[in-house]
């Protein structure tokens, strides 16, 4: 508490200043620990505190300037990995489109009679039919949200 007390105190000591640097001493004793403006014994060690007053430093329009700059950068940073993750999704699909379908072809290449293979065969057609409309259906909802994306990258670059 007294050393709170005493930084408290040495911080606010010349507040007059953009930038106060204030010295000051610590003792260790036996009973207790001293601090202090000038040395207390022959191991005093002598510590440095430098304060700025905030309100003195207005910052300058460079220092807005590089702050949206950064800005801009961690957007264009977000968009291009969310970019990044739609293309992967995009591709997911058509993995998961293309291993639909081979199981359909699997279908129809399987022993069976004529009769069986027949209808077999509508029903491969179909399934690939509904396999190919939702993929496309899913790739043009994907397609449009990369394009925003992109847009919005082309913009801010």
């Amino acid at each position: 508490m007294r050393f709170a007390l005493i930084l408290i105190l040495l911080l606010f000591f010349n507040n007059s200043d953009a930038k106060t640097t204030v010295s000051y001493y610590k003792c260790v004793t036996d009973k207790s620990t001293i601090f202090s403006q000038h040395p207390c014994s022959n191991s005093a060690q002598q510590y440095t505190l430098t304060h700025s007053d905030p309100q003195a430093k207005i910052p300058s329009e460079q220092h807005f300037k590089t702050l949206n700059e950064i800005e801009r950068k961690q957007i264009i940073h977000n968009l291009k990995n969310a970019l990044r993750a739609k293309k992967q999704h995009a591709a997911i699909l058509g993995r998961k489109r293309d291993e639909a379908a081979r199981e359909q072809q699997r279908r129809v290449t399987r022993l069976m009679d004529d009769d069986k293979r027949k209808a077999t065969v509508k029903d491969v057609k179909k399934q690939l039919k509904s396999i190919n409309k939702d993929y496309l259906q899913r790739v043009k909802v994907l397609n449009k949200e990369i394009a925003k994306i992109e847009k919005k990258l082309k913009r801010l670059q």
